[in-house]
């Protein structure tokens, strides 16, 4: 519902402009426009004293997935269109070289729904919604991990996730991007095509809420948050 509701509205707001910043977009729209992307979960609002025109905050990821995968603004650089998504993702790249492995773990959950917002104040990557943050709290703590990431190495590594995040009633959820792209193929967004995700959920064992008990309670079997889709 929430795809179908932004490519009906499409006429009326496609192409708006958004301006580049080191580390995020600004996107003018008129009001209307504003609540539809409050409704879909993309971005923050920016305060202003313009009647007729709200800016909202995207993150790059944010920013990019409506560019390249639902194809309905355009981004300014300096005053410069960007004419196409090669430009966009070169400077993205340039201000965050991590951002094609962190854009590839967004991707995918942000296409089933699952709302992502920085996780910088949990000490994670992003935290994943079910619903619209205003009406439900975050179920997962997002880590995106990659081939040369040091992340999680060690169990007191794992523990210490573990336990921040069981501490603000959340599961742990690791994103590993993995894939074979040449340092050059970086440089376009086809080198997504080349990596894969594996998602994984990370819990904290208890005795008490695990203890076997097949004759009158059988445990279901493990899920991951590919099986956890929003309603």
């Amino acid at each position: 519902m929430l795809y179908m509701q932004l490519h009906s509205m499409a006429p009326r707001w496609k192409w708006k402009a958004g301006s580049l910043s080191s580390c995020n977009v600004l996107l003018a729209v008129e009001p209307e426009q504003a609540e539809l992307l409050d409704r879909c979960c993309f971005g923050r609002l920016v305060l202003s004293a313009e009647k007729d025109k709200k800016w909202i905050q995207l993150s790059f990821e944010e920013a990019f997935y409506l560019l390249y995968n639902l194809k309905c603004i355009k981004i300014y650089l300096q005053g410069r269109c960007l004419e196409n998504e090669v430009d966009t993702w070169m400077y993205m790249k340039s201000q965050r070289p991590n951002f094609p492995i962190f854009f590839k773990a967004y991707s995918p959950l942000r296409s089933k729904n699952w709302v992502l917002r920085s996780g910088l104040q949990y000490g994670v990557d992003f935290v994943a919604y079910r619903h619209h943050p205003s009406l439900v709290h975050s179920e997962y703590s997002v880590l995106v991990q990659s081939g040369d990431s040091n992340r999680l190495r060690v169990w007191s590594d794992v523990h210490c996730a573990v336990r921040l995040s069981g501490s603000v009633a959340k599961t742990l959820l690791t994103v590993h991007v993995s894939g074979n792209s040449e340092k050059e193929d970086l440089n376009l967004p086809l080198c997504l095509e080349n990596y894969r995700v594996e998602e994984q959920t990370i819990c904290r064992w208890s005795p008490e809420l695990n203890r076997e008990d097949e004759t009158t309670n059988p445990k279901p079997n493990a899920t991951t948050v590919s099986d956890l889709k929003p309603v």
